[in-house]
């Protein structure tokens, strides 16, 4: 009898040993592949902030070209209401010149409304030249603005990609140490587990499939546990999951076993 309640003793005892241990190799895995995350999510967002800086500066590039193009435009413009001018200058002359060789008022009155067409033509090519160069000392205050900023992006991005080069340099070799290390944590994981914990954590937003219990909550979604819950958790007896997210969870004695280890 005596030996019996001894093997049922030593039963429950390797039980409970074997509970924890998996526990403790959960949370391991947990903490092992949280680290990868980090280092994800730190080179995840760089390469997008590398991608919004190339897309702004390609945008900035289109438009410094279409405000050259309109500023080339209001040249060649201003370039040919000047020969316009030039033009109907040469004909007021030449109308002046005819008008003192005519032979009667018909012929007079017809040079003068010439002339008279020509200056409206000069005042009305003066008036636009002035429009173009108005418009175009605006659009040159918004490239010059645009020139700025471009060559500010520009700066910005020589150091995104610097820094991103950087990080990948320096996290490359330890995320691959840090997945050969999650790669030998799984194999010390029965597969029932290690299926569930990589279900979870799929499922879970922030990637969190093992949880500590924190201030009597869960340190996943932070609902409150019951008393008679946690003490089961404590128990170390069986691995029990939250109620309401379905993590897996952990009291301060695994979490202590982890940083001991």
């Amino acid at each position: 009898m005596e030996d019996n309640r001894l093997k049922n003793h030593e039963s429950e005892e390797q039980i409970e040993i074997s509970v924890e241990r998996k526990l403790v190799e959960l949370y391991t895995l947990q903490q092992i592949d949280t680290k990868i995350d980090k280092i994800r999510i730190i080179r995840g967002e760089l390469p997008l902030e590398v991608q919004d800086l190339e897309d702004e500066i390609a945008g900035m590039e289109t438009r410094v070209q279409k405000f050259n193009e309109e500023i080339e435009k209001f040249s060649k413009d201003v370039a040919a209401y000047k020969i316009k001018i030039k033009e109907a200058t040469a004909l007021i002359k030449k109308y002046e010149e005819q008008q003192n060789n005519v032979r009667n008022n018909r012929e007079y009155e017809s040079l003068t409304k010439e002339i008279e067409y020509q200056s409206l033509d000069i005042q009305l090519s003066e008036k636009r030249i002035n429009d173009c160069n108005k418009k175009s000392e605006l659009i040159k205050n918004s490239l010059a603005e645009t020139n700025n900023r471009l060559e500010e992006r520009k700066n910005d991005l020589e150091l995104k990609k610097s820094e991103l080069s950087s990080i990948v340099e320096e996290t490359e070799k330890e995320e691959q140490e840090l997945i050969a290390r999650s790669n030998d944590s799984e194999k010390l994981i029965e597969e029932r587990l290690l299926t569930a914990y990589k279900r979870i954590r799929k499922n879970a937003r922030n990637g969190l499939a093992v949880v500590q219990i924190e201030r009597d909550a869960c340190g996943g979604c932070f609902n409150k546990i019951p008393p008679q819950h946690q003490l089961d958790i404590r128990m170390h007896k069986k691995i029990i999951v939250c109620e309401y997210c379905g993590r897996i969870l952990v009291d301060q004695d695994i979490v202590d076993m982890y940083n001991n280890n």
